[in-house]
């Protein structure tokens, strides 16, 4: 890629005053600028477009090159590389899959130094004269195979960074860390030769248990998520660490700039008590969901649980809880009289925990539409009885 004509200050115009024009139709469209490949030009604007949202510094800053859009899907948002960075700080951080940088000039907040370590020579090279458009100057960028220049340059790191991706050979629906590259699972102990703390991210897709069987010495879990929406598995790894992870759950809510986070320990063994609705009713976020900790929940929040499976929580008192609060209007009996005086035909927003029929049949066999203030949630308590409870969101 000619990074030099890209850069052309009547490219660059072109490409911001076409980030609202229908690129498909852009495409079918004379090149103006003969001289330059059309395709890598309309592929700046799609990438462009895409980083809009997901990594505005970039998308508000001049002279900034884009590699192909997967790379842009692919990446760190700004929002979960700033958080990922406030996990680790030190003297110098090796990122051995770099891709498009984002986390690393995050992390170039909390190092002195960072490498930046990335397969693709395209790649690489736009990465690195956005660093240098960004004055990151405490970023080197390395193109080549990270065990490599591990070895190559053969020097102790306060933290190795590690985002694997899955092998396109890989069969099966299970995802396993051993199935991506870098290999994590074979290469742990090749990392420990040149660090102490390895922080790997993983997609959400990946169970928790099924990664603490792969992975060793794992000290805390990340489960990141934004506005009530999983992005990633961070997993801080520490060396000489050998008891049980620290569970972090965390919802980050982009508009408000606010952080919820609870943190679970794996292992404790909580209690849960069990309660018939009360006032209030609580669902828990994502993240909370993800970690499995509903026992936790129950007891670090000083909330009842209305059934084993249900995964919903009640109170007398309204309470600071991470996640979605309702004040319960009625309790209505899964029955048939009940449910033509209170659900048929009306206007809700209809969930399902631990019920039978899923939310589509309800509302199709009830004649039920979409929408309103009415909150319906088909559940089951704790005398596992079907039950609707009739909510109010605050």
């Amino acid at each position: 890629m000619n990074l030099e004509s890209l850069l052309h200050i009547d490219i660059q115009n072109f490409i911001n005053q076409n980030l609202n024009t229908d690129s498909s139709k852009l495409a079918l469209k004379k090149n103006p600028f003969p001289e330059v490949n059309y395709t890598t030009i309309i592929n700046q604007i799609i990438a462009k477009k895409k980083a809009k949202d997901k990594l505005p510094t970039w998308y508000l800053s001049e002279n900034i090159i884009y590699p192909e859009k997967i790379s842009i899907e692919q990446t760190s948002s700004e929002t979960t590389a700033k958080y990922k960075a406030s996990l680790v700080s030190g003297e110098n951080l090796i990122d051995c899959t770099g891709g498009f940088g984002i986390d690393d000039f995050y992390f170039s907040k909390q190092f002195k130094s960072v490498i930046h370590c990335e397969l693709n020579a395209d790649l690489s090279k736009i990465v690195k004269h956005n660093f240098e458009v960004f004055k990151a100057t405490n970023i080197e960028c390395y193109q080549g195979d990270s065990t490599q220049i591990l070895e190559q340059l053969n020097q102790n790191f306060d933290c190795i960074y590690i985002d694997p991706s899955r092998r396109n050979d890989a069969k099966g629906k299970v995802f396993m860390l051993a199935d991506c590259l870098p290999n994590v699972v074979d290469l742990q102990d090749f990392y420990y030769q040149f660090t102490d703390i390895i922080l790997i991210k993983t997609a959400p897709i990946l169970d928790l248990h099924a990664g603490l069987l792969e992975l060793k010495n794992v000290a805390e879990i990340h489960i990141v998520a934004v506005d009530n929406e999983v992005k990633e598995l961070l997993w801080k790894i520490e060396k000489n660490f050998n008891d049980s992870p620290e569970i972090i759950a965390v919802n980050i809510e982009k508009e408000k700039e606010k952080q919820t986070i609870t943190k679970i320990e794996s292992s404790k063994s909580y209690s849960a008590r069990y309660n018939l609705p009360k006032k209030y009713l609580y669902e828990p976020n994502v993240s909370l969901m993800k970690s499995g900790g509903f026992e936790a929940v129950s007891e670090l929040f000083a909330v009842g649980k209305l059934h084993q499976h249900s995964h919903l929580y009640t109170s007398d008192e309204i309470i600071d809880f991470p996640g979605r609060k309702f004040q319960i209007d009625a309790i209505v009996p899964f029955q048939k009289n009940e449910i033509s005086q209170h659900i048929q035909g009306k206007k809700m927003n209809v969930s399902t925990r631990n019920f039978p029929i899923k939310p589509e049949e309800i509302k199709k066999k009830y004649k039920i539409t979409d929408g309103g203030t009415i909150f319906a949630f088909f559940t089951t308590n704790i005398n596992n009885e079907k039950i609707i409870l009739l909510c109010t969101k605050l």
